[in-house]
């Protein structure tokens, strides 16, 4: 009898076997810290270059700026007492009605992610529109 029929477990086919050795071992994959992030989770970016907000000082700058008309005549200070942080926004007379908003829905989303971040650093803030 011819050896190749007598032991067919022995002898491996070619092909099968370097489907063995492409495959990742667990130690090759890619561990989640190698991984590349996906385009969401990087910081927006806006024709000068990426958004960096600091504080709440500087985001309500920041929206007041890219909503109104003059964005030269915005102002922002920030005051602390017994309750919290105030932001006081300042802007041209002509520019309120857009910072309010169509029943002050501008306004109101302003005031809930000053909020947010407010929560997030453990303290309270409002934001008043003058």
């Amino acid at each position: 009898m011819n050896d190749e029929q007598e032991n067919p477990d022995e002898q491996e086919n070619p092909d099968e076997q370097e489907k063995l050795e492409e495959q990742e071992t667990p130690e090759e994959q890619e561990t989640p810290e190698e991984q590349e992030t996906p385009e969401e989770q990087k910081a927006p970016v806006t024709q000068e270059g990426p958004i960096e907000v600091k504080g709440m000082k500087e985001l309500v700058e920041f929206i007041a700026k890219s909503i109104v008309n003059a964005p030269d005549d915005v102002v922002v200070t920030e005051d602390t007492d017994e309750q919290g942080i105030v932001l006081k926004l300042q802007v041209a007379d002509e520019d309120k009605g857009r910072i309010i908003g169509r029943q002050g829905r501008v306004a109101q989303a302003m005031r809930t992610l000053i909020r947010v971040k407010a929560a997030k650093a453990g303290t309270r803030a409002t934001l008043e529109i003058l």
